[in-house]
This record gives structure tokens, C-alpha cells and sequence, in this order.
């Protein structure tokens, strides 16, 4: 048995094999990897190299999401005079509000009035005219200013929000938060001695926990900024006909509003 394994393996050298036998047959018709040449029936071809595996791709990250209300900051920050806040109101399409609305309700009066009145979301005939306290209510503001020796022309006045909530509903909070940058733009631009809030929702808006439920001076700090402002809230002109509680209400606001008045007019 060992004399016949050594001839065997005496007649393979002879024959040329060089190479032991694996233990399993090789495919020498099965394609190398890496293109090596493969012979095969006299020819020899390109191995096909295989694709190559891509890499993991590295997860890449949503861009952060910009709401309408930071567009809206955005928007109003940029504006450095009063001209160019109302060009940016206007040209502002990040609120559903304007697609119902007529137009923009923009601020009107004197913009060096040293006097701000902010009053409720426009009405009706505040969209159609694009100005606040048109109609009704803006005759019975006429009266209450004429009644402490004011007048509109001379203050500057503003709604709440510059676009008519369809039907007018109250706005929601989140167009509430898209609205008001333009606003409190407007009060840093305008620099105000005195604001006045027209309106529960006026008052809830801009002061939240401080605002009170009798008229009194209080102030504001404006979002953003350190800058603070007198604020008196009183009721809405359209308030003051429902009845005498509102009516009492407003004369009393009103008192307070023309002595502070005066006596800014002494330490000028």
C-alpha cells in the first residue's frame, strides 16, 4: 500500500501536477474575484469584479423646522423704520388670515404721537377700510377721546393683529404668536411714552398675569428687549354701549389716561 502511494504520487509529478488536491473540487469555470484571467477551453476572459459595496451613508438630519411665527420675528426684526414694518406686514404670507382678509389693517395717526393705541383684531369695516376703528366703534372712540380733549389724528393707533379673523371670530393663540412680532416692532419703533389697550383681549395679549381688572398704570416689557412701557388697559369702544359697568369703566380709564398726559406735558 506505501509503494503504491509512492508511485502514485511519482506518476503526478511526472505528469506536471505541482499542487496538492484540496478536499473539495475546485470550479475553475466560476469567475476570480478582483478580474484575475480565468482560463478556460483554451480562451481566457476578464473576470466580472463584483460591485462594490456601497458604504453606509451617514443618516442626514431634517433641517430644523421654521415656523410661520419665527418668520414672522424674522420679518418684523428686519424692518428698522416704521415705513418699512408696514411693507413687511403687508408683503407677509405666513398667516392663513390674510388669504380671508380684505387687506392689511396697518397702524394709522401720528407716528410721533408719544401715544399708542392698540386695539381689538380689525372688524369688518376696519378691513374694508384698511385703517382701525373705522365704523361704529371708531365714532364711539372719537367720543371717548374728544371727552378728555383728544384726537385721533394726533395719537397713533394700531389693532392687535393686522388681518380680520373670518366672521369675527377671536384669533387662535398660534395666530396670535405669528401676529404679534409686527407688533411689538411697532411699539420698539415707535417708542410710545404711553400705551392704551382697547379691548379683555388686547389686555390678556400683551400683559397676560399682570393685566388688572380695575383700570390702573402698569407697565410692559417688551418681548425681546429690556425696554418697559406704561400700559393702561380699558375696555373696547364697542364694549362701552353694553352697558354701565363698562361705561363706568372707561371714564375711569379715560381720567387716568388725560392725567398722566398731563403731567408728561409738565416735565417736557
Amino acid at each position: 500500500m506505501e509503494w503504491d502511494a509512492l508511485a502514485a504520487l511519482r506518476l503526478q509529478i511526472e505528469f506536471g501536477a505541482d499542487e496538492a488536491l484540496e478536499d473539495a473540487p475546485v470550479d475553475r469555470l466560476r469567475p476570480a474575484l478582483g478580474g484575475a484571467p480565468v482560463a478556460a477551453a483554451g480562451r481566457t476572459w476578464e473576470a466580472a469584479t463584483p460591485a462594490a459595496v456601497p458604504l453606509l451613508a451617514t443618516p442626514t438630519r431634517d433641517p430644523p423646522h421654521v415656523s410661520s411665527a419665527d418668520l414672522a420675528a424674522e420679518a418684523a426684526a428686519g424692518a428698522s423704520t416704521l415705513a418699512a414694518l408696514y411693507s413687511a406686514i403687508a408683503g407677509f404670507d405666513g398667516c392663513a388670515l390674510r388669504d380671508t382678509a380684505t387687506q392689511a389693517v396697518l397702524p394709522a395717526g401720528d407716528l410721533a404721537a408719544g401715544l399708542l393705541l392698540v386695539g381689538e383684531p380689525p372688524a369688518a369695516e376696519d378691513d374694508r377700510a384698511g385703517r382701525p376703528f373705522a365704523g361704529r366703534a371708531g365714532g364711539t372712540l372719537d367720543r371717548m377721546l374728544a371727552s378728555i380733549s383728544l384726537d385721533r389724528s394726533k395719537l397713533l393707533l394700531a389693532p392687535l393683529i393686522p388681518w380680520r379673523p373670518p366672521g369675527n371670530r377671536p384669533p387662535t393663540a398660534a395666530e396670535l404668536a405669528i401676529c404679534l412680532p409686527f407688533l411689538h416692532r411697532l411699539i420698539e419703533l415707535s417708542a410710545p411714552r404711553r400705551v392704551v389697550l382697547l379691548g379683555t383681549l388686547a389686555a390678556r395679549t400683551l400683559l397676560g398675569a399682570t393685566r388688572r381688572r380695575s383700570p390702573a398704570w402698569t407697565e410692559m416689557v417688551l418681548p425681546g428687549t429690556a425696554r418697559r412701557f406704561p400700559v393702561l388697559a380699558m375696555p373696547a369702544p364697542a364694549a362701552v354701549a353694553q352697558g354701565p359697568a363698562e361705561r363706568r369703566a372707561a371714564w375711569v380709564a379715560l381720567r387716568l389716561l388725560r392725567r398722566a398726559l398731563d403731567v408728561d406735558l409738565t416735565q417736557m
